[in-house]
């Protein structure tokens, strides 16, 4: 329970505010954020402050807990890429299917094993170990000198895999439950609630969502970003609906944003704009509470067995996808960067919860084992991360698409009227033809693209030698690219 709650949300406040400060250099650094906030739970936990302290039997953890699955579930989907997934079919198949089904069994096999579980729990310990971290992920798959191959794997595997694993957590929970006479006898209820009743709801909800929207849209208009909210609205519905009908409402909340991401890409936009940093900075809060104390229960799961598990766990996963990957069409520089960048964190540690929360007897050692293994997997791959982008940084060429530079010559003015100023409300437009009697007259131009990063990773049109400037990172973008500053800048977004 938390203690001091003013003083406790006054020292949140200030170390997110500090993090916001220092976010282009965490960035440029490549250091986990999460790592950060790690220790910031440390300093407000018992060891520190004494502001903060959560156990696996506090009321708290489970709304924790509960609302950040399903925000990881609903961001995850509402940023899957569905024309990305179509086009590259191949992989997207192998990464959500052998590529996550496969290190979960094997992680399951080694728990059977290593550490004399049952197989249900063995199942349990080994889908929540093979969820890789969107989290962690996020600083990486967002660097343009990422292999696109990869890029894509690691982006659909972070954001897709909780879905397909989930399934077998709840399944193994049910069977440990009907062992110990804890379920009740309708099984098959559940289990229609679980593969039914859950996806249709969300689905449903997700679409009438959406219809609506396009009608008050289209009638009357809505700020950008309230449409961000609406769509955390969608999720909180879907979850709600679905566990008030006997469904799943984590599936209701994935399904949910698997149909937003489907149907109306301007909200995905504007949730990438404004929601995305709304529940990422939950998620990342959430990880404040479990460094306070839950996290480092893994420490005292360290013996001789348990060690060994774990460093099984964290090589499962390259052991399977770096063959595997090879006939899935991946070049090998992407394979070795796939099949290591497979961090655990949060979602690992969520699933694991699901169990403790269930009461299932022994869920609170597998949920230490769990904590084992994503403080190691932060140490070895957040820190991997961190030297693969600093690595990258210090010894990148220059950009490519760097334009070239062009003295500025009067016959410009000559050729060319000066226009009339635009009124305050009509934007400056060029069309194509000022733009090449420019380029004739060999004027400093910079083309500019302007598109958002889901926008632009969906069309395969580029305007050729065009400088690609995110709209979120335009200016230090442009800085690191040289651009002239007194060149003409043409930008366009469609």
């Amino acid at each position: 329970m938390l203690e001091h709650f003013p003083a406790t949300l006054a020292l949140i406040g200030i170390v997110v505010l500090v993090s916001s400060l220092l976010s282009g250099w965490v960035e440029r650094t490549g250091l986990p954020q999460v790592a950060i906030f790690l220790v910031l739970g440390v300093v407000l936990g018992p060891f520190g402050l004494g502001l903060l302290d959560l156990t696996l039997q506090s009321p708290a953890l489970e709304v924790i807990a509960t609302l950040a699955l399903f925000l990881v579930l609903f961001s995850d989907a509402i940023g899957v890429d569905i024309g990305e997934a179509r086009r590259n079919r191949r992989l997207a198949l192998y990464v959500l299917g052998p590529g996550t089904v496969l290190p979960a069994v094997l992680i399951a096999a080694a728990a059977w094993f290593l550490l004399r579980l049952s197989v249900p729990a063995s199942l349990i310990l080994g889908a929540a170990l093979a969820s890789t971290d969107p989290v962690l992920l996020r600083s990486l798959v967002r660097r343009p000198e990422l292999p696109g191959d990869a890029r894509i794997a690691l982006r659909l595997e972070s954001g897709m895999n909780d879905a397909v694993l989930l399934p077998i957590v709840a399944l193994s929970i049910l069977a440990l439950q009907l062992q110990s006479g804890a379920a009740t006898p309708n099984v098959g209820r559940r289990l229609l609630g679980l593969f039914v009743l859950g996806p249709v709801l969300g689905a449903v909800i997700g679409w009438t969502a959406i219809t609506f929207l396009e009608q008050i849209r289209r009638r009357f208009g809505i700020r950008r970003d309230y449409e961000s909210l609406y769509a955390l609205g969608v999720a909180f519905s879907a979850y709600a609906a679905a566990e008030a009908g006997g469904g799943s409402g984590f599936l209701a909340a994935f399904t949910a944003g698997l149909v937003i991401a489907s149907l109306d890409i301007e909200l995905c936009d504007c949730f990438f704009d404004y929601g995305e940093a709304t529940a990422e900075m939950f998620l990342l809060l959430t990880f404040v509470a479990f460094g306070a104390s839950l996290i480092w229960i893994g420490v005292t799961a360290v013996d001789g067995r348990t060690v060994a598990f774990a460093l099984l766990a964290l090589v499962m996963r390259t052991a399977v996808l770096l063959p595997g990957l090879r006939r899935a069409g991946v070049s090998d520089g992407s394979r070795r960067l796939i099949a290591w960048f497979g961090p655990r964190g949060l979602s690992t540690l969520l699933l694991v919860l699901l169990a403790v929360f269930a009461g299932v007897p022994g869920a609170e050692r597998l949920f230490a084992i769990a904590c084992l293994v994503v403080l190691l997997s932060v140490v070895l791959h957040g820190g991997g991360i961190a030297l693969f982008l600093r690595r990258r940084v210090d010894g990148a060429p220059a950009p490519a698409s760097t334009p070239l530079r062009r003295p500025m010559l009067p016959v410009v003015e000559e050729a060319r009227a000066a226009p009339a100023a635009p009124a305050a409300d009509v934007p400056l437009r060029i069309t194509i033809g000022e733009l090449r009697e420019l380029w004739a007259h060999r004027a400093p131009v910079v083309l500019v693209d302007v598109r958002t990063d889901r926008t632009y990773r969906s069309d395969g049109l580029r305007a050729a030698g065009a400088v690609r400037l995110p709209p979120e990172d335009a200016v230090r973008t442009a800085r690191q690219l040289g651009l002239e500053q007194h060149a003409t800048l043409v930008v366009y977004c469609a």
